[in-house]
């Protein structure tokens, strides 16, 4: 039964959810999130302090992390109505069902809030006893009508008890059915993730960078013919398995990295790290691509490819959890990823890979990873210096950045030039004379890259930047052409 009418000289209390409501993400999967990222070790205990209770759950794990309040995706919509109480003196309550520690430190952070109800461990605030808790309150400090702004189903109890309802919500059926047991005032309709939103969190162009996987093609295109339809078929699955794969890492990666992300000024905008894809929802893409590319890679290819995935799913996952906030140690971490393709493309080729080849690649990724990070730090505001340290570099580690990346560079121009000079490798060829300009041609390309690096031009990725920038077009369909002449 709804509250009685509110006498209009007394302004009515308004009681205001948490999760999905005032922030457009959840306190329980943030935290959890925070926990997992900080001590992966605790993962195990989650299921047995949920058996305790979901009251427990959430002050075991707020008792372990610290959230950066500030940095949360806040609805500038539900802001501006508490704005708008408070103007009018109404009593303005946060009621959340997450866990009270976190939740006080929200109402802190905003200054906005006469009080807190919220979980204290033993009792879950959620549905009715959420509606108790608050006809307590509003019967403390006056009649007992009230206004509660929520954003789901749990909250049609409440909504049926209060004087006037507000929703947060894009749901028809939702808003029908609070209209049908309450009088309902503000409609909020948050943003509906579209297509594009969700596919940007599965970073489709980053699978550009899986083409890496062809490249133990080039060496053997003197005897490409001898190479049977099924080993040339294995490379684009190859690609597409890897691709699968790297998204899923794309995915764990963009919810460990929630807070970071939303103190970068462009990051912030992110699918997840705005709330406009749920917490949820984005760990169900994850497992999906996750499934998706093993079951292609059992299937379709050699075990030793298989083993590859393996291998680039776990070192990946140790960079999100641990090894990115390494200095030095992170950058090698992804010169190894990045030659592990080349290593995956040789696994599904079922050809050997050259040791010259190897060593190219980890000398000239290790230059392009170096680069990404001196992006990172150049374009970080000198106040903004928390973000790089979870990075384990300041904003003074420009100088050894750049001059530790070039020498990276240079190394694999040296190393590419010995290859080129090697008998074995002039064997292959009828003009490997031809294959010299290789190396000058390199070498511009990386000192083109690091100029603009050193002038801020760059994309914060650099080989997103070679696959768009038309001069490493060029010199890509260049290198081809001297390979294929050189044949």
């Amino acid at each position: 039964m709804n509250a009685a009418p509110q006498d209009e000289s007394a302004p009515l209390p308004l009681y205001v959810d948490l999760d999905g409501t005032l922030i457009a993400t959840d306190l329980l999967h943030e935290s959890a999130l925070k926990l997992v990222r900080a001590d992966p070790a605790a993962l195990p205990r989650l299921p047995g302090w949920l058996l305790q209770g979901k009251a427990r759950l959430k002050r075991e794990i707020a008792q372990r992390v610290e959230l950066d309040v500030a940095a949360l995706p806040y609805r500038e919509e539900v802001l501006a109505l508490i704005r708008e109480a408070r103007a009018e003196g109404r009593r303005v309550v946060l009621a959340t069902a997450s866990d009270a520690r976190l939740a006080r430190e929200v109402a802190q952070h905003l200054g906005l809030f006469d009080a807190v109800i919220a979980s204290d461990g033993t009792r879950n605030f959620r549905g009715r006893d959420k509606l108790e808790a608050i006809q307590a309150d509003a019967r403390a400090h006056g009649d007992g009508a009230f206004a509660y702004v929520g954003d789901r189903r749990v909250d049609l109890p409440i909504w049926r008890e209060t004087a006037q309802a507000v929703l947060v919500t894009r749901s028809a059926a939702l808003e029908s059915a609070a209209r049908a047991v309450a009088p309902v005032g503000t409609v909020i309709r948050p943003p509906r993730a579209r297509l594009l939103d969700v596919l940007y969190g599965l970073r489709l162009h980053q699978w550009l960078k899986n083409v890496l996987i062809a490249l133990p093609l080039l060496p053997m295109l003197p005897a490409i013919s001898q190479l049977s339809a099924a080993q040339l078929l294995n490379v684009p699955l190859a690609m597409l398995a890897f691709s699968l794969m790297a998204s899923a890492i794309y995915v764990v990666n963009d919810l460990l990295d929630l807070e970071a992300d939303r103190r970068h000024v462009r990051k912030r905008h992110r699918p997840f790290a705005s709330g406009l894809v749920s917490i949820p929802a984005a760990m169900g893409m994850g497992g999906a691509l996750f499934a998706g590319s093993l079951a292609l890679s059992l299937t379709t290819l050699p075990l030793r490819f298989t083993a590859c995935l393996l291998i680039y799913m776990a070192l990946s996952l140790s960079y999100s959890l641990r090894l990115k906030r390494r200095a030095v140690l992170d950058v090698f971490v992804l010169a190894i990823l990045y030659t592990l393709r080349i290593v995956a493309g040789a696994a599904a080729l079922g050809v050997p890979l050259s040791l010259w080849i190897f060593s190219f690649s980890v000398f000239l990724f290790l230059s392009l990873a170096f680069a990404k990070r001196y992006v990172e730090i150049a374009m970080t505001l000198p106040t903004d210096t928390a973000a790089l340290r979870s990075r384990g570099y300041l904003i003074g580690d420009q100088t050894f950045v750049i001059a530790a990346g070039t020498a990276a560079g240079q190394l694999a121009v040296v190393v590419l030039l010995l290859y080129l000079n090697d008998p074995l490798t002039a064997q292959r060829f009828t003009h490997p004379e031809y294959l010299w300009v290789l190396g000058p041609m390199l070498l511009f390309w990386l000192l083109r890259l690091w100029l603009k690096a050193n002038r801020r031009n760059l994309h914060d990725d650099p080989v997103v930047f070679a696959a768009r920038d038309w001069v490493s077009r060029v010199i890509v369909v260049a290198t081809v052409l001297l390979i294929w002449v050189s044949a």
